[in-house]
């Protein structure tokens, strides 16, 4: 087995893992739109331990994906090779400060319970704040650094042919709607996993699950 091979296998993995990952906001997604969600962490401890486990398995994978594709990438457009890394890892950045964020709330809820009532106000406040970090760091920013990292190596593949076209134009089109849900995330702070931005952001999921069985299934193009 070449190197080309095994490099297509391992990042054909880490999509599949990056995939799984997604799922750690939507785990804790219910508690954390709960009104008294101090209480629902705490209640909920090993759910969200595990959302935020799945966020830097993610977070980990992602920036894998970008270094792993470097060695072949870089033979057809070096400049968008490296630029993919540097966006996926600044992806990477606040996708683990949003896990972070997550298990200080959990750290949070539990002095919470111990200090009653009298500073519950100041709780109620510190936890406001981390929600947020949560929020814009894991559900919008880091979905900016993750849009334009893809598209650069999605372009690098259209142009290249390394994968079929029908695939990497499909993962172009696919990430360029994600990049739209994640602006309407932004300007409206609305719910990222509202009915619009959900539907326009799952053909990018679809499109990352398919590659990620063509890359190990069959690799990249020899020619």
């Amino acid at each position: 087995m070449n190197s080309n091979r095994k490099t297509a296998i391992i990042v054909g993995v880490l999509f599949i893992l990056g995939f799984a990952g997604a799922f750690g906001p939507i785990f804790t997604k219910p508690i954390l739109d709960d009104p008294n969600y101090l209480a629902k962490i705490l209640e909920n401890k090993n759910l969200v331990m595990v959302g935020a486990l799945a966020q830097l398995i993610m977070a980990l994978a992602c920036s894998g994906i970008a270094i792993g594709l470097y060695p072949i990438l870089k033979k057809h457009n070096e400049t968008l090779a490296l630029g993919a890394i540097v966006f996926r890892a600044i992806e990477n950045v606040f996708q683990i400060v949003a896990a972070l964020a997550l298990l200080s709330l959990l750290t949070l809820s539990q002095a919470d319970i111990k200090a009653g009532a009298l500073a519950a106000p100041a709780f109620q406040a510190a936890g406001a704040s981390l929600h947020a970090v949560h929020f814009w760091s894991g559900l919008v920013l880091g979905h900016f650094g993750f849009c334009i990292g893809a598209l650069m190596y999605y372009y690098v593949f259209f142009r290249s042919n390394l994968i079929p076209r029908w695939l990497s134009g499909w993962g172009l089109v696919a990430i360029t709607l994600h990049l739209i849900a994640a602006f309407i995330t932004m300007f409206t702070q609305t719910d990222p996993f509202s009915t619009s931005t959900y539907l326009i952001s799952i053909p990018i999921g679809l499109n990352e699950l398919a590659l990620a069985g063509w890359l190990i299934v069959k690799g990249f193009n020899p020619s």
